[in-house]
């Protein structure tokens, strides 16, 4: 069984595409092989700057021949349509079997494939490959066709047997295959003829090229480390730099310099962004100081001088870089020390978006509501409404502009040279976070407020003007919005009612003149602005609507000539519309964060469908004892009882027309089974309803589990449907009890199984 070598030799491949273009190579050809009918034993795909290459061991030598039977129309079928047939299958009448079937005579064709060599199946699907390639961005170049990522060299395709290696035949654009590669451009240039995978990669690697990207970022991370260690440092880690530096070199030779003195001052994150984004460089850090005094380059060659030369020209380089970096950090700090004026001033005048107002008028409504929430939070409303004034006032600073990845951070070293509150400083860097679903959850008080009221302004914001995630896309975040709404409550165990806050907001968004015509008349702002005071009750728009206009009806308020146009009405009912569909949409990432830790989605839905299901602390307490309970073996099966329980009891009220909710009295219990659930049921109660007062939902599911022995003897002892209908009225009641009960814990219909 042959083995195939292919190689794609090129111009440099950028880094950030060789993993990706790896695997394609490796997919497309696979595949196509298979669908051929060429199977394999095992493939492996590399990448360098300049080559992709793929491996394939035990392939066949042909592909099989197959006979394929195709059923046709009627033998007495018109002509025409069994001509049709024939010239599909490329047969002739006398090669068709006419069969007897249930449905008549039928016509059926044995189509017989002969199989082909490996090597002409390769060269197609090889050329097939090369010819549709995914690249993100392609060229072309000279007077050809051919689109590939850079200008492509040579195609290296070979098949090895026991007797040798075997060129595939094959030609794409004037580029035939052969058998020869190119080793390191510099070290080792000239053609290197190979005649199998282990004869190719020791080549490679006797002409200074490592074949896999792997090994190149293992080496590039052992000599970086060995060298900072032994200078008494650390290197600081950043696997995405190291698999972008190892995409650059096929050759790493690692070199250690030295950052001027003058720079040492600058922060390390600014060393550290610097370096990478323009360098590609390592940073090393004294960890007795935690400053950054070194970098790491990755040269592509090893030179006689040891890399002085290049250390040189990067480190003259580097300075220059370093010093833009240096000037922008001390310009930052001159207009931070003097009040930051000039950077809140220019918030005014950047579009946060066009139905939403400027940075400024973002950071007016992060102020308002990040006040609104610091008593909740345990924050000082004071500095939580300070720190989210100045949170993004870094976006006008000239290091910010130059390194958009280091908003936040800038931020808090600009206020902490301001002489503010060390609280206030951290929520600049703070506000942004959560990013991710393993990114740290902010803990203090004034950081919770304000990244609360970041993420909370932008969901309402949009969600007032109809821009909401749709599919995959999601150009404004929200999803990771709303993902750091509820790990930030979750994490820092808040109460909060998010309806209030939703209807609120989205309500003001609805009146803003940015948002709005903005044209509303005497009477109807009026009403509206009371409307809006009236929803920090917890009430719907529509609610505090009704409520207001009885109000002035029955002469219970002050208000006069209230006006509730059609456009105040749009608004209202908008109001309700938006924050429930807003709520739900935190419901639905609510069920992918706990998804994630394990709890099914019938246990979540059972909460949800809860009151006060606004409360994502609350619903996330709840959904855990719920899982927790349902993996004992008591849980479960009180399950299967409540269901049996809540069957019977609903065909019943179905059937009578009746509801059995109260009534059930232990007098009438006619054996001991009946009196033991009685008995069971106060005790679930005396606790269950303390339990859930305190929001003790471990307590509450445990007492609730503890009902599964008396339900289960009480199915096994009793009949419901008893003939004296007060013993049968008494039992339903008794179910109605159990129903009442588990149902006050969680929604128990929505458990599956």
């Amino acid at each position: 069984m042959p083995d195939l070598l292919i190689e794609l030799f090129s111009e440099e491949i950028p880094a950030r595409m060789q993993t990706r273009a790896a695997g394609d190579l490796k997919k497309l050809v696979t595949d196509g092989l298979v669908e051929a009918g060429l199977t394999y034993a095992s493939a492996a795909a590399f990448s360098t700057p300049r080559r992709l290459t793929l491996t394939i061991e035990g392939a066949l030598a042909a592909s099989p021949t197959t006979v394929e039977e195709r059923k046709g129309p009627k033998a007495d079928a018109p002509e025409k349509a069994i001509e049709g047939f024939l010239r599909g299958a490329r047969l002739t009448r006398d090669d068709l079997e006419e069969r007897d079937t249930p449905k008549g005579k039928i016509l059926f064709a044995k189509i017989t494939k002969p199989g082909r060599p490996a090597a002409e199946i390769v060269a197609e699907v090889l050329e097939q490959t090369i010819r549709n390639f995914p690249w993100p961005k392609s060229m072309r170049w000279g007077s050809g066709t051919l689109k590939w990522v850079r200008p492509l060299h040579s195609i290296l395709c070979i098949l090895v047997t026991e007797e040798g290696a075997e060129v595939v035949p094959m030609d794409v654009d004037g580029i035939k295959a052969g058998n020869t590669t190119q080793g390191h451009r510099f070290m080792s240039p000239g053609a290197i003829t190979v005649r199998s995978f282990d004869d190719y990669t020791t080549k490679l690697q006797r002409a200074h090229v490592v074949l896999d990207a792997s090994e190149r970022a293992d080496a590039i991370w052992h000599d970086a480390t060995n060298q900072a260690f032994a200078q008494g440092l650390e290197v600081v880690e950043d696997a995405g730099l190291l698999a972008e530096v190892a995409g650059l070199v096929e050759w790493p030779v690692v070199l250690m310099g030295k950052i001027d003195d003058d720079f040492l001052g600058l922060p390390p994150e600014v060393l550290q962004t610097s370096m990478k984004e323009h360098q590609k460089f390592f940073s090393v850090r004294n960890p007795k100081t935690g400053r950054i005094e070194r970098f790491i380059t990755v040269a592509n060659r090893e030179t006689a001088d040891n890399g002085a030369t290049i250390l040189a020209g990067n480190q003259k380089v580097l300075s220059a870089r370093l010093a833009d970096a240096k000037f922008f950090w001390e310009n930052d700090l001159r207009t931070a020390r003097a009040g930051m004026t000039d950077w809140l001033d220019a918030l005014k005048n950047v579009t946060f978006h066009n139905k939403l107002g400027t940075q400024a008028d973002l950071v007016d409504r992060m102020a308002t509501l990040a006040r609104e929430i610091a008593p909740a939070v345990g924050a000082d409303p004071d500095q939580a409404e300070r720190a989210a004034r100045l949170a993004k006032a870094d976006l006008a600073s000239e290091m910010v502009y130059e390194f958009p990845e280091l908003q936040g951070l800038m931020g808090r070293y600009y206020i902490e040279a301001m002489g503010e509150d060390k609280a206030v400083a951290a929520a600049a860097q703070d506000h942004y976070a959560p990013l991710g679903p393993s990114d740290d959850v902010p803990t203090a008080p004034v950081s919770v407020a304000v990244a609360l009221a970041e993420k909370i302004d932008k969901l309402t914001g949009f969600w007032a003007i109809d821009e909401k995630p749709t599919g995959s896309k999601d150009p404004f975040a929200l999803r990771r919005a709303a993902l750091g709404v509820i790990r930030l409550i979750s994490h820092n165990d808040l109460t909060e009612s998010l309806s209030i806050v939703f209807n609120q907001l989205i309500f003001d968004h609805l009146m803003s003149p940015v948002y709005s015509a903005g044209n509303w008349g005497e009477g109807s702002l009026a009403l509206l602005e009371a409307v809006r005071e009236k929803l920090g009750s917890g009430i719907s728009a529509v609610q505090a609507t009704q409520e207001l206009l009885e109000e002035v009806a029955n002469g219970k308020s002050d208000l006069i000539n209230l006006d509730y146009d059609d456009e105040s009405q749009s608004l209202v009912t908008k109001t309700d519309e938006k924050s429930a569909d807003l709520l739900a949409f935190l419901h639905d990432r609510l069920k992918v964060y706990l998804r994630d830790q394990g709890i099914r989605h019938d246990i979540i839905d059972a909460c949800i469908a809860m009151p006060n299901n606004d409360d994502l602390n609350l619903l996330v307490k709840r959904a855990r004892a719920l899982s927790d309970t349902l993996k004992t073996d008591d849980g479960e099966n009180l399950i299967q009882g409540f269901k049996r329980a809540n069957n019977i009891l609903t065909q019943a009220e179905e059937a009578d027309g009746v509801e059995y909710s109260y009534g059930a009295d232990p007098k009438f219990a006619e054996t001991d089974e009946e009196r033991a659930l009685f008995a069971a049921l106060d005790a679930a109660e005396a606790q269950i309803t303390p339990a859930m007062q305190a929001q003790d939902f471990s307590t509450a599911m445990s007492a609730m589990a503890g009902l599964r022995a008396p339900i289960d003897a009480f199915f096994t002892a009793v009949q419901v449907n008893s003939d004296n209908a007060t013993v049968r009225r008494n039992r339903l009641n008794l179910l109605s009890r159990i129903r009442q009960i588990c149902l006050a814990v969680a929604d128990l219909t929505r458990i599956e199984g």
